[in-house]
């Protein structure tokens, strides 16, 4: 049986951080306290065995942040024992001392408004924003879950991927392994300062399922993810989807890949939220804004897509793995609309890029853990539903391909660039699939020529949260992405 960490465990040491705060404040004005405790495991079935371990984002920790009049001072560790959190108050005066002079010296010998110092537990930034309300805030909030996978043995998870592995092989002769994985991760975390209090218990669990299919000389994947903000009720989800996978990896062996050029498409919603995440989710965190390094800053409040485009960044409604009541800076999750019928309305933000630029904190300020700094992050990240049947969308297209099993990206924020890597696309002609399958695809172009494209956008949307997404190569958070199918001119490779 799995270590089950309940909310009471979990807040059962809150008083010890109350009593740290309230000696911290006694010093320092705007100190806040993050806590955290994650908890999850990966399970993978595949030919070569089953692999069990812990999830790579499990975590106990907590961190510190102090404002001061010179900058921002912040402190991690993971011992919560009454002995070391006696220790605490003095290890932060001695580091901030430290520090500041480190600060003056550099400041006197090279004026600049921002300097940073660290060690293995303390970062000195002169920056400028603080924590504060008009009255404190207080609540406890969850999310729901049907089967709480911490409940279930390893025995049984590995069991039913083996299961589902079992079905895929027997499938079809051609299919030659078949990869499932079920990952979960139950996070528990305290927002403390003199102004809030918060807590927040969330379960998120994803599922992968990924037939390998070879014939002659040709192997393929086909790759089909399951999320949910919720538990190990996707066993059954997943359960469901074998046969399909199965089919659309043997129909990737008569793939040929196709003719470079423009193409009318119509993105499935997988490939939709791929769009979605790399063409304007990274081009709209504001950290980069503040550097200069995203060229969306200079087109606030213009058009840069389709009328038919709203774009959301939503932590605080959407049922999906990227969802959380509050940032890891304590401010409360929100639906930040990003673009609203074709036009850029904001971008997302932390609370420094936020106090920078001189906008109201969207609530994405997200550390990849308790040791890690605070960027502007993605959540999920979505374009909204329209009114088109995808049925219709075919129907309307002379020519054309339909693209499905969205597999990778990247973004350039500063030149507006964009490639994404598509398995499956599907010809269309005169108006009707005609079965042939293109393989592999490259999606490429200017993200505003490819937005203001957009002439079709189907009227049901979908979200999948199985990815995780770095700060360029590092730094990882969980994300969610999708919406609903789009039609839309694009440059085929």
């Amino acid at each position: 049986m799995n270590k089950y960490v309940s909310k009471e465990a979990f807040i059962s040491i809150k008083p010890l951080f109350l009593n740290l705060l309230d000696n911290l404040s006694v010093s320092y004005e705007n100190v806040s306290i993050l806590v955290e405790k994650s908890v999850g495991k990966n399970y993978r079935v595949s030919k070569s065995g089953t692999t069990i371990k812990d999830n790579t984002f499990s975590s106990t920790g907590a961190v510190i942040r102090i404002n001061h009049e010179y900058g921002t001072y912040e402190y991690s560790f993971n011992d919560f024992s009454e002995e070391y959190f006696s220790l605490i108050p003095k290890k932060i005066a001695e580091n901030i001392n430290k520090n500041i002079n480190v600060y003056k010296s550099y400041s006197s010998n090279k004026p600049s408004d921002k300097v940073s110092q660290t060690s293995s537990d303390t970062i000195l930034e002169k920056l400028s924003f603080k924590n504060s309300t008009t009255e404190k805030l207080i609540f406890n909030k969850s999310t729901e879950f049907i089967i709480n996978p911490l409940e279930l043995s390893d025995e049984y998870i590995s069991n039913s991927l083996m299961n589902f592995h079992k079905t895929a092989m027997k499938y079809d002769d051609r299919i030659i392994d078949c990869v499932c994985i079920l990952q979960y991760l139950q996070i528990h975390k305290m927002f403390l300062s003199n102004d809030k209090d918060l807590e927040q218990h969330i379960m998120w669990t994803n599922g992968i399922i990924q037939p390998l299919a070879s014939h002659k000389d040709k192997t393929y994947y086909y790759l089909d993810s399951f999320s949910t903000l919720g538990g190990a009720e996707l066993l059954d989800e997943m359960s469901k989807g074998i046969e399909n996978s199965c089919k659309c990896a043997i129909e990737l062996l008569d793939s040929v890949p196709p003719t470079p050029g423009t193409y009318d498409v119509i993105c499935m919603p997988d490939v939709t939220g791929l769009i979605a995440h790399e063409a304007f989710g990274h081009g709209v965190e504001m950290d980069m804004f503040v550097k200069d390094r995203a060229l969306a800053k200079q087109y606030v409040s213009k058009a840069v897509a389709s009328h038919l485009v709203t774009m959301h960044d939503n932590a605080a409604t959407f049922p999906e793995s990227g969802s959380y009541f509050f940032d890891d800076e304590g401010t409360l999750s929100h639906d930040t609309v990003i673009i609203k019928n074709g036009i850029l309305q904001t971008g997302i933000n932390d609370l420094h890029s936020a106090n920078t630029l001189g906008v109201t904190p969207s609530g994405n300020g997200r550390r990849e853990s308790y040791e890690r700094k605070v960027y502007s992050r993605m959540t999920n990240t979505y374009f909204e539903a329209g009114t088109d049947s995808i049925e219709d969308m075919i129907s309307s297209i002379e020519y054309g391909i339909l693209l499905e099993n969205g597999a990778s990206g990247m973004e350039d924020p500063k030149n507006w660039g964009i490639q994404c890597m598509v398995n499956v696309g599907r010809e269309i002609k005169n108006g009707k699939l005609t079965g042939k399958i293109f393989s592999p695809i490259c999606l490429s172009g200017y993200v505003p020529d490819l937005l203001k494209s957009i002439s079709m956008v189907s009227d049901e949307i979908k979200l999948s949260g199985c990815g995780y997404c770095g700060k360029g190569y590092k730094e990882w958070v969980k994300v969610s992405d999708g919406g609903p199918a789009i039609k839309a001119k694009a440059t085929i490779s």
